[in-house]
């Protein structure tokens, strides 16, 4: 066996070399103008994003958040989330740009500085916790606490990972990112829409509802500032089927599956638990459950969906959530369809007739809860494909379900309105149609990766 034995002046001179390589090295990363960052964010795992998805879960389904309107006021709160998230860590993601300047409005974010080091954990906790703070401005003592101590724990893991200054520049940035996004979503026109409101008054047209009877909720909802210009040319619904107390007509015909199929849940235990599955909490709205299905994901996903990924897929739910409610309540207001209980009760001749729970505060058509389903499960397809399977089980106390792919889960949570009595099945199927047509809108025309 030979062996090579090098000179020591060639050893000096490898020395020299390596140590020469080592400190450019080491230089360039500190200094170099040119280089993006110096970790990006595909590097962390997604699990800042799925503990403030489980907080926010647990918040959104206590009673006292159950107020009125949780259907558009959630979704504004969702796009802000997401939005925020995913433009607190982009800086780190060099195949992907800003949505400043593509969506309407959204004003430049703010600058990071360009070969430095950034934490994106810590950005994104930051944003989160910020937008969480402005959202819920009016949220028990008990639930601020719980959002104070997420962002804290986190805080202290991430200040053992960096350095003091990275961990401080990551803060500030998230921040930042932070109160511009809810600045400009404080300017969409949303808190000019409860003016007083007459509603209009005829044949086939909608009134308040039993057991509650209360005034109609979101008339002006759809006249709020679009995220995504041009998006209603493509969203917005077909007429219903036109009012008719013909027995032989469509119309009848639809409201009587309504009663009909509700009737069944006296004795069908599957259609009962599906039609009460969705409905999220008493007095709630089922798209909360979508928080809780992303986590799932994201955990499931592990290494194949880091904060990158993460970051993109609540961003694309958040904004196909904003703009599919804007079209929803532009159109139910537009057609102003009643609700299947009062047309059973008034023109049916079953004046006792009850749906499962009380019915939506505002016209049936489309509906609003299939149109969250149809969204998100557009939404997240974008990211994770056409076929992912996933289950629901274990995501709160009741028996969940499997699903071969979101658009499935989106079908039966849509169904479940049909079963419990409070929409006939054209508005689900005109709901669901929204989510997906909003969701092909953003593929088509919102530039996530640069050119």
């Amino acid at each position: 066996m030979k062996f090579h034995v090098l000179s020591s002046a060639r050893k000096w001179m490898v020395i020299i070399v390596i140590s020469f390589s080592l400190v450019f090295a080491g230089c360039k990363r500190e200094i170099d103008p040119n280089q993006d960052y110096l970790v990006q964010t595909k590097t962390y795992s997604s699990e800042v994003l799925q503990k403030w998805l489980d907080i926010e879960y647990r918040i959104l389904l206590q009673p006292q958040e159950q107020n009125t309107g949780i259907e558009f006021i959630l979704s504004r709160f969702t796009s802000a989330l997401g939005i925020a998230v995913y433009e607190s860590v982009v800086p780190g993601m060099p195949a992907y740009q800003t949505l400043s300047g593509q969506l309407t409005d959204m004003p430049a974010m703010p600058a990071t500085v360009r070969g430095v080091a950034y934490h994106w954990p810590a950005s994104a906790n930051a944003a989160l916790a910020a937008i969480s703070r402005s959202f819920l401005p009016n949220t028990s003592a008990s639930n601020n606490a719980l959002i104070d101590s997420l962002e804290n724990a986190l805080n202290l893991l991430y200040k053992d990972e960096v350095d003091a200054p990275t961990f401080e520049r990551s803060v500030a940035f998230g921040k930042n990112v932070a109160l511009q996004i809810f600045n400009w979503t404080s300017t969409d026109g949303f808190y000019t829409t409860y003016l007083p409101y007459t509603p209009p008054v005829g044949p086939g047209l909608w009134v308040p509802t039993p057991p509650a009877f209360q005034p109609a909720r979101g008339v002006r909802w759809g006249d709020i500032r679009l995220l995504m210009p041009g998006v209603l040319n493509e969203n917005f619904p077909a007429p219903p089927i036109g009012y008719s107390t013909n027995v032989l007509s469509g119309f009848y015909t639809g409201m009587r599956d309504v009663y009909d199929t509700k009737q069944l849940l006296a004795t069908n235990a599957a259609i009962k638990a599906q039609a009460n599955y969705w409905r999220g909490t008493p007095g709630g709205s089922g798209f909360i459950l979508w928080f809780a299905i992303l986590k799932k994901v994201l955990a499931e996903q592990g290494t194949q969906a880091m904060l990158d990924k993460a970051a993109l897929a609540f961003c694309k739910m958040g904004i196909v959530q904003k703009d599919g409610a804007t079209a929803v309540f532009k159109a139910k207001n537009y057609y102003n369809q009643l609700a299947p209980i009062t047309y059973i009760r008034t023109v049916m001749g079953y004046p006792t007739w009850n749906a499962e729970f009380a019915t939506h505060s505002s016209p049936c058509y489309p509906e609003i809860h299939a149109q969250q389903f149809g969204g998100s499960a557009a939404a997240l397809s974008l990211v994770f494909g056409n076929n992912y399977r996933f289950s629901t089980q274990g995501i709160n106390e009741l028996p969940g379900y499997s699903f071969d792919s979101f658009e499935q889960a989106a079908l039966h949570g849509g169904k479940s309105r049909f079963y419990a009595g409070v929409g006939t099945q054209e508005a689900v199927d005109a709901g669901i149609w929204i989510g997906n047509k909003t969701a092909a809108f953003m593929n088509n025309n919102i530039k996530f990766l640069k050119e």
